[in-house]
């Protein structure tokens, strides 16, 4: 019985060991190649971690100088960085694809579509 026991143990032990060493995290220097192949991005979003695109609804309108998204569930205005797009859909509801940075409360717009209830 004892050696049943600890043979249960070391299997247990020998197990946790294999679940701790898999969850280290990797080598986290890059090699030269990715160095440079990640330097572009890094300057494109040094602000925000990369993230993804999601879906916005709301009325674009203007507020002070810029076009914004009033959001229809939760009131929020959102400042959005392609003023172009966002003018030819004043005052109407649209569907915006973008990314938030939410330090500025700004979408970064992938695109706008009207909404799907128009």
């Amino acid at each position: 019985m004892k050696r049943f026991i600890s043979m249960v143990a070391l299997f247990a032990f020998s197990g946790l060991g294999l679940s701790l060493a898999a969850q280290q995290s990797p080598s986290t220097t890059p090699s030269t190649a990715d160095q440079a192949g990640s330097t572009a991005q890094h300057q494109t979003n040094a602000t925000s971690p990369q993230q993804s695109a999601r879906s916005f609804e709301g009325k674009i309108s203007k507020s002070g100088d810029n076009w914004v998204l009033q959001d229809k569930t939760t009131g929020t205005s959102y400042k959005l960085d392609d003023q172009d797009k966002a003018k030819q859909y004043e005052g109407k509801d649209v569907k915006v694809m973008a990314t938030m940075d939410s330090s500025s409360n700004t979408l970064h717009v992938v695109d706008i579509m009207p909404a799907s209830n128009q």
